[in-house]
């Protein structure tokens, strides 16, 4: 995981951060935040790098991922609510995988593919019907 420190509430933010390079990364329906450098999140080997899956990993959200982060599956199915200009743009592969999520909604992407592109504020929802607590680790 990322070196961290606790912030005010629940938020985790690593440690050094340039505050023009900051990435926020609310993951609902926890309400927790996360905060890092673009570009130097150490990459998790699940996803893609800065991916929503790997943000996760490196904060120890639970962002199920059955496949490994390959987009073989749905299960890091997430719903972007905020952000979506910092993200990577809708690949083909992800979008034909989406096509077999369940509650498909206009802005659904996979966490393993969707990227953070460049610095900003973004909010996601982990739907209630793919949110494993007690999920094993990948």
């Amino acid at each position: 995981m990322a070196d961290e420190k606790e912030s005010a509430g629940n938020t985790l933010t690593m440690d050094g951060i340039n505050p023009q390079n900051l990435v926020r990364v609310t993951f609902l329906p926890e309400g927790k935040t996360v905060e890092f450098e673009h570009g130097k999140l150490p990459y998790q080997e699940h996803g893609k790098p800065e991916s929503i899956l790997d943000v996760a990993l490196n904060f120890g959200i639970n962002l199920d991922h059955a496949c490994g982060g390959n987009c073989a599956c749905t299960t890091c199915h997430v719903v972007v609510k905020k952000g979506k200009e910092g993200l990577s743009e809708l690949e083909d592969d992800e979008a034909d995988r989406l096509d077999g999520a369940a509650d498909l909604q206009l802005e659904s992407r996979l966490g393993c593919q969707v990227q953070i592109t460049k610095p900003c504020d973004i909010v996601v929802e982990i739907p209630s019907w793919n949110r494993n607590y007690v999920s094993a680790t990948h």
